[in-house]
Parts: structure tokens; C-alpha cells; sequence
């Protein structure tokens, strides 16, 4: 299969990004010593980095695939907001359905390293769930993306910051029906059951199974299966799709599953692995591979991203090159 074909035949459709938008700052340097006032080490600064994370990572994924994400949400009228922005344009997306608001504050997530080892992560964020005002002009502002663009794919990408909502979840999938637009979840435990008649719901192992409130063993696909399968009739879902950490990743819809093992490679950081899961996957659906590539390659672009330290994103010509 020609997959750059397929890949350049999606190019520039634009996708609506939905969800919790954050700064991923980065603070680099060595460490030589402990510190003489607590047992803990004294970092040296070399030097510190802003990239964009959360639904924005999702969003910068989805470029460096070749579509045109517009990203749907609320950041703090704060400095971090400033830089998210910023970011947003040097990455070539659209800013314009970012709202500003006063009353919130923007999510940046500090990590402190020492060569390729974390030390330390410090998040500064606000999680109550906007007000329903907010919530009614995202609503609008998405109904106008949809008159006045051709949407190609909705994301949900829920950090349980406070941009999704139980009213929001209903009047986008609404419209996304009406529209016969595809609709992608990244979900998080607040809205977990809030999401029905969705295209694709890509949650990790833990996050499945508290969700349902079930246990199973992570590598008894079949138990696994019967436990999506009910989920999926339950919740009128296309088709499930469960990172599995160290053991890859399992994908079914309501008749099949199928189990992709993790690829051996050394793993250097597994921050922003599932925004390039769902990212990849939205890119493989909307080329129209069956549904086990669209477990493989997005397993293949886990891989590549746990490589690399801190959030990083891959590239389509990365890609291609592996599948």
C-alpha cells in the first residue's frame, strides 16, 4: 500500500481540536551536587524551553501530518496565555477560536531536567469547569467552523482542565451527526461517560477500566474485548482503541478486535505519547485504513515520540519511514 499517497490525499482538512490547551515548559541543566539546605539536587540552568502541550500538542501532531487543526478552547488573559498563543502561530494554527478569559488561569507544566532524567515536575493550573457562558460561545464559535469550513474530524482532547463539558460534549457530537463529521476522543475521568455516538474512543488501560468501574488484566485481550464490546453498545462507539504502556495497544470495534505489541525501542520519555496516538489515528481513519493500521502506525508514532525527551512531534516523513 502506497501510504504517502494516502496520507498527501488528506492533506490541509481542516480538524476541530477541542479540549484543554497547555504550556509544557522545559528548564534544562546539570547537576553536581546536593543541596546543603534539604537532601535534594541543585540543578544549574543551562538553558529552558516553552513547547505546546495538551490539545495544542495534539494540534501541532496534526500539522506535522499535513492536516489544518483549529483549535477550540479557553486560555488565562495571563502570561503563559501569551506564549501559548505565540506557539500556536510559529506552529501555523489558527488562534482565532482561542478564547481569553480573565476569570481562568492558562495550565503550564514545568519540568525540570538533568540530561534525559526528570527530576522534578511543577503544574500551575486551574480545574474547575468554565462557566456556562464560555461554554455557550465555544458552542457558537464551533457552529460557525462548521458553516463556514468544511470539517473533516472533531477531537476531543480532555485533560480535566475545565474546557469539556457535559453540555459541550452533547451540542458538538449533535452537530457532528447532523453533519456526518467523525468525531475522535482523547478522554480523562470527569467526562468519561459523557461521550455517545463517537467515531473513536482512545483512552489508556487505567483509564478504561476505572472508567467502567471493571477490572481485567491487562494482557487478556479477550476479557478485554467482551468489556469494550459492551461499552461500545452502550455508548453507540464505533470503535475503542486502548493504549496498553508496554504492551501496545488494542483496538476493536463491535464485532473484532486486534492486538498490536509495542515495538522494543529505548524510551526516553513517554510525556505526550497519547497526543500522538490520537493524532495519528485521526490522520489513518481519515485515509481510510482499516482499522488495523490505524493501531499500528499510531503504535509506531507512540514509539518514535517515547524516543525523544519531553513533548516532541512526528514528523509524516518520520513516519512513513517506519510503516
Amino acid at each position: 500500500m502506497n501510504y504517502k499517497q494516502q496520507f498527501v490525499e488528506i492533506a490541509s482538512k481542516p480538524i476541530l481540536v477541542i479540549g484543554d490547551v497547555m504550556v509544557d515548559s522545559y528548564i534544562w541543566g546539570s547537576v553536581e551536587r546536593i543541596s546543603p539546605e534539604a537532601p535534594v539536587p541543585v540543578v544549574s540552568v543551562t538553558h529552558t524551553e516553552h513547547r505546546l502541550g495538551g490539545a495544542a500538542n495534539v494540534a501541532k501532531n496534526l500539522v506535522a501530518l499535513g492536516l489544518q487543526p483549529i483549535v477550540c478552547t479557553v486560555i488565562g488573559a495571563d502570561d503563559a496565555g501569551n506564549i501559548l498563543r505565540n506557539l500556536l502561530c510559529e506552529a501555523g494554527i489558527s488562534v482565532e477560536q482561542c478564547i481569553v478569559n480573565n476569570q481562568r488561569k492558562t495550565t503550564v507544566k514545568t519540568r525540570i531536567l538533568s540530561g534525559n532524567h526528570q527530576i522534578l515536575r511543577v503544574d500551575n493550573e486551574q480545574t474547575n469547569t468554565i462557566s456556562p457562558d464560555i461554554t455557550d460561545t465555544l458552542c457558537k464559535n464551533i457552529q460557525k467552523m462548521f458553516a463556514s469550513k468544511s470539517v473533516a474530524a472533531i477531537v476531543f482532547q480532555d485533560y480535566d482542565k475545565g474546557v469539556i463539558t457535559k453540555e459541550l460534549i452533547q451540542y458538538v457530537t449533535k452537530f457532528a451527526q447532523k453533519y456526518s463529521v467523525p468525531v475522535f476522543v482523547d478522554p480523562k475521568k470527569r467526562n468519561f461517560l459523557d461521550f455517545k455516538s463517537v467515531t473513536l474512543f482512545k483512552p489508556n488501560f487505567k483509564e478504561f477500566t476505572e472508567g467502567i468501574g471493571r477490572t481485567c488484566k491487562k494482557q487478556d485481550n479477550e476479557h478485554l474485548f467482551i468489556l469494550a464490546k459492551e461499552f461500545m453498545l452502550k455508548h453507540d462507539i464505533t470503535m475503542v482503541m486502548i493504549t496498553l504502556s508496554e504492551h501496545g495497544i488494542f483496538i476493536a470495534n463491535q464485532s473484532e478486535y486486534i492486538h498490536i505489541p509495542s515495538q522494543v525501542r529505548h524510551v526516553a520519555d513517554v510525556s505526550g505519547a497519547g497526543d500522538t496516538v490520537i493524532s495519528t489515528a485521526v490522520a489513518c481513519y481519515l485515509a481510510q485504513l482499516p482499522m488495523s493500521d490505524i493501531a499500528r502506525i499510531s503504535n509506531i508514532a507512540a514509539g518514535l515520540a517515547c524516543e525523544q525527551p519531553g513533548v516532541v512531534t512526528i514528523t509524516l516523513e518520520q513516519l512513513i519511514k517506519q510503516v
